[in-house]
């Protein structure tokens, strides 16, 4: 059952109880009131006619000591003669309480008489046939006899008058409850009207319409509700938005794995099988070899740079205080080679909250991926400045820039904006994917702005330390500058250790794996 029509049946049943409860306390409190008045006019009557015997007893003219039976008899005529056309009925009755006058149509009923005593007046209702009658019954003394005297008054119309009441009370309550049914039926229709646009609502969400909103048509708790449902669906239509979204962009992901796999595999399996199956100079041996092994460097590298983002969606760090000075110091160092790019550094001296190793990863894909971006001999910009509560990085080129649709795109794993350039350089796409997962480590994140044919800037910003309650501020200027000495410590010690040349072979073998990054997001050419 609807829940309209469960308000309204329930409507209906109470009014119903509630009219005839009051229908009938009404109807029957005016028929008490009647009654009584009914009653006391009858014992009065009584009262009259008992007067009257007695004094018709005193004139009668005396022969005797005592009131005659046939005495009583006239009497009892005289009064019954003297009340006509008032429906009232009469009976006399001696001491042995045997009848001696009887009105015609009197009852015979003589419970009433045997309860009679002196000085007490009693009454009770009669029925005879469908008439009612109010009997009543007291003791009267004339000329030294005790006589019973009983009356009998007409009420029909009293009850008449009831069932009369209890009948247009019925007739009244019944036009009552059809009417104040078809405006409850209008008032709850109206009431749930909100509770029908929240079903509405939710067949049309249900039914896979996560943009429908049910409309608010009251201002009270059903409103109120209306809008926490709307804010609800607008919650879950987003939740669901990007539910697909990682559902697409993980499908985009195995794809891409996928198509990244097949070429470096196909050339492998193609040489190898060359090697395998024919006798060649020693020149086709060494290219065919060396094809194979970056090939599968190739690989290797990739390998390496998922599993560094898997482990980095995990992982948690601690900031530790790292001097900007050795940040840029080591990207002059893994940068001293590049002879193709102008490479210009200027920061300002600070201090760093960060894990070091992270973030150096972070600042070579950057520097890495603009160079990729860059033409030769176009200049590439590393900053770094140091703000209130936090320090900036930002590494600018002016090369080929990225198109304004693909900036939301760069930083998906394997997506590259020049495919064909970023293979030829042995990208992945995986560096910017790397990035983004490293800041948010440190609670940063990238700030992307390109124009095609212009170039790029990306910068970031990582927060200081947060201070921990009770930390004395003195104390912890101490802990970071040991610590920066340390490092600086460790850092002079290794470069007296390294030879220059084993140390400039090391920077290129470091530079060499890192040119490996993917560089998707730079607009490579």
């Amino acid at each position: 059952m609807k829940f309209v029509n469960k308000i309204l049946l329930w409507t209906i049943i109470i009014m119903a109880l509630a009219f005839g409860l009051s229908g009938y306390l009404f109807v029957n409190s005016v028929f008490q009131k009647s009654m009584e008045r009914e009653v006391a006019q009858a014992l009065d009557g009584s009262n009259i006619l008992r007067f009257a015997f007695e004094t018709a007893a005193l004139n009668i003219p005396t022969k005797y000591n005592v009131l005659q039976d046939i005495a009583v008899e006239q009497i009892g005529t005289k009064l019954e003669s003297s009340g006509q056309g008032t429906e009232r009925f009469l009976r006399l009755s001696n001491e042995e309480k045997e009848v001696l006058y009887q009105s015609i149509g009197f009852a015979e009923d003589s419970a009433l008489l045997q309860q009679i005593t002196e000085d007490a007046r009693i009454w009770q209702v009669v029925r005879q046939g469908d008439r009612y009658y109010v009997h009543t019954g007291l003791m009267v003394n004339a000329l030294d006899r005790n006589l019973y005297l009983e009356t009998l008054e007409d009420v029909t119309e009293v009850f008449e008058e009831r069932t009369l009441g209890f009948s247009v009370y019925r007739r009244v309550t019944l036009a009552m409850l059809v009417c104040s049914s078809f405006v409850m039926f209008l008032i709850c229709t109206w009431l749930t009207k909100p509770i029908r646009l929240l079903t509405g609502a939710t067949r049309q969400m249900a039914g896979g319409d996560y943009s429908y909103r049910a409309k608010k048509v009251s201002s009270d708790e059903l409103g109120q509700l209306t809008v926490d449902f709307n804010s609800m669906a607008n919650v879950l239509e987003a939740t669901i938005g990007e539910l697909q979204e990682e559902v697409r962009a993980r499908e985009d992901f195995i794809a891409a794995f996928a198509h990244e796999l097949k070429t470096p595999l196909t050339a492998i399996i193609g040489y190898a099988d060359l090697l395998r199956s024919r006798k060649l100079d020693e020149e086709k041996h060494f290219l065919s070899s060396n094809y194979i092994y970056t090939e599968g460097k190739r690989l290797e590298n990739m390998s390496f740079r998922l599993l560094d983002i898997i482990v980095t969606k995990r992982e948690t760090i601690d900031p530790q205080p790292v001097a900007a000075k050795v940040l840029f110091e080591y990207l002059k160092d893994m940068f001293s080679g590049n002879k193709e790019q102008r490479i210009r550094f200027a920061f300002s001296s600070g201090t760093v909250y960060a894990e070091a190793n992270l973030l150096k990863s972070v600042l070579l894909n950057l520097v890495d991926n603009a160079c990729k971006a860059s033409s030769e001999g176009g200049l590439v910009e590393v900053i770094g400045k140091r703000l209130e509560n936090a320090y900036a990085f930002r590494v600018k080129d002016v090369g080929v820039g990225i198109p304004e649709e693909e900036l939301m795109k760069v930083t998906e794993a394997f997506y590259m904006v020049d495919k064909s350039r970023s293979r030829s350089r042995n990208g992945a796409g995986l560096g910017l994917a790397l990035c983004v997962e490293i800041l948010r480590l440190h609670d940063s994140e990238l700030k992307i702005e390109s124009r095609v044919g212009e170039g790029t800037c990306i910068s970031f910003v990582i927060p200081d330390r947060k201070e921990e309650p009770g930390q004395d501020a003195q104390a912890r200027r101490k802990v970071a500058e040991e610590t920066l000495r340390q490092n600086e410590a460790a850092r002079d010690m290794a470069s007296w250790e390294m030879e220059p040349q084993a140390g400039k072979a090391q920077g290129e073998a470091v530079e060499d794996a890192e040119n490996e990054d993917d560089e998707k997001e730079l607009g490579e050419t």
